[in-house]
């Protein structure tokens, strides 16, 4: 009897093992994936912020060019002289 005994014990001491072991492993795996997801996030973070400064310095040619054709559209699109 004192032999099941001994058994049963060293099943649960087993078990219990196990189970820490487990809990280790699944913490690594947790820690693992916050480091990549802040890896990720910090990437992200320093690219948005190198766009929002290259978006900023970057001069706007566009503007420029459309506003030195808006005064010489309206004065030759429509002449006092083609009005009926």
């Amino acid at each position: 009897m004192w032999e099941s005994m001994n058994k049963v014990e060293e099943i649960i001491a087993t078990t219990r093992l196990n189970e820490l072991l487990n809990k280790k492993e699944e913490e690594k795996q947790a820690k693992t994936v916050l480091w990549v997801l802040a890896i990720i996030g910090a990437i992200a973070a320093v690219a948005a912020i190198a766009y929002g400064v290259y978006c900023f310095f970057t001069p706007d040619y566009l503007e420029d060019f459309e506003e030195d054709f808006e005064d010489d559209f309206d004065d030759d699109f429509f002449n006092d002289e083609d009005q009926v």
